[in-house]
């Protein structure tokens, strides 16, 4: 047998790869700093696409998804609309027992009204609407959505909450629990056109740029320039992952906090701090020639 092929065969049996990504040693030792004293634990998964070179901090450690589980949520959404099991503008009709008690846009419906599936999508993303979110894990089921997952190799991200089997999990890491490889993959994978097909993929992609959470990572990088993302927060939790589409080329980045003591809801919380502090080191980083600033003042109109 040709040597060559011989090697080639060993290396796949062993589930080595000839392409393993590099290490960004330099961003790596930033990632160490940026995160020392920080009261709780943290997780951070950094890629620059165009070079593949990568910076980890504790990016396989799994951590609540919080929010960011509406991800999945969506792929598995699109990947009945492909099958032909649902449609992306079919009507559905809202019932007060969906209501996920909060500020949600959705809750505020009367029981009967009509709306479009793919209005309650664009809810469930942009907004973060929980009774949109929690609707269409219904519409789909979250052993549906794990199977998904399981599929197209994420082994840690899974959806816990109304979920039979996933108790003990819940338990741990509530609605949803991912690691900050895993989750910046699956962004990965929709700005590739990967996930379900192009198409879907494309919609997708379209929605996550369309966030209305952008007081964290999203402040801190210019507002002309186009990033798609997904937020997530519990009293104990703080969470986002965020794909720039940058002028000298894309970059993805994923931070998770757990075990969080500061616990408090202002802007100021401890994990929103590291975020911002993550995406504005990043921006420069991958950007070193840009002089862009956020306005002073902007922080007025946070929410």
């Amino acid at each position: 047998m040709n040597k060559f092929i011989l090697i080639c065969l060993l290396v796949l049996l062993s589930g080595t790869s000839f392409s393993q990504n590099k290490i960004d040693k330099k961003l790596s030792q930033k990632l160490q700093e940026l995160t020392q004293g920080f009261n709780g634990e943290t997780g951070i998964f950094v890629q620059n696409l165009k070079t593949g070179k990568i910076a980890v901090y504790n990016a396989d450690t799994i951590f609540p998804t919080a929010s960011m589980i509406k991800v999945p949520i969506m792929c598995a959404v699109f990947d009945k609309i492909e099958k032909g099991e649902l449609s992306y503008q079919q009507e559905l009709i809202y019932k007060d027992s969906l209501l996920y008690a909060g500020e949600d846009i959705l809750g505020s419906f009367k029981d009967g009204e009509k709306i479009a599936l793919s209005k309650v999508q664009m809810l469930s993303i942009t907004t973060s609407d929980n009774t949109a979110s929690l609707w269409l894990q219904k519409l789909t089921g979250g052993k549906y959505i794990n199977q998904w997952l399981q599929t197209n190799g994420f082994t840690q991200t899974r959806i816990n909450s109304r979920t039979e089997g996933r108790e003990k999990d819940r338990a741990l890491y509530g609605w949803g629990q991912t690691t900050p490889r895993e989750m910046a993959g699956l962004l990965v994978k929709i700005r590739q056109g990967k996930a379900i097909s192009p198409a879907a993929s494309e919609r997708m992609y379209r929605n996550m740029i369309r966030i209305y959470f952008d007081q964290v990572a999203l402040s801190q990088i210019p507002p002309y320039i186009q990033a798609a993302s997904k937020q997530g927060a519990v009293n104990e939790s703080r969470s986002e992952v965020v794909l720039v589409n940058a002028p000298h080329g894309d970059y993805v980045f994923c931070v998770a906090t757990k075990n969080q003591k500061d616990q408090s809801w202002q802007a100021n919380n401890e994990g929103y701090t590291l975020i911002r502090n993550l995406s504005a080191l990043l921006w420069n980083y991958f950007e070193p020639g840009s002089d862009w600033k956020p306005a002073e003042g902007i922080e007025q109109y946070g929410r």
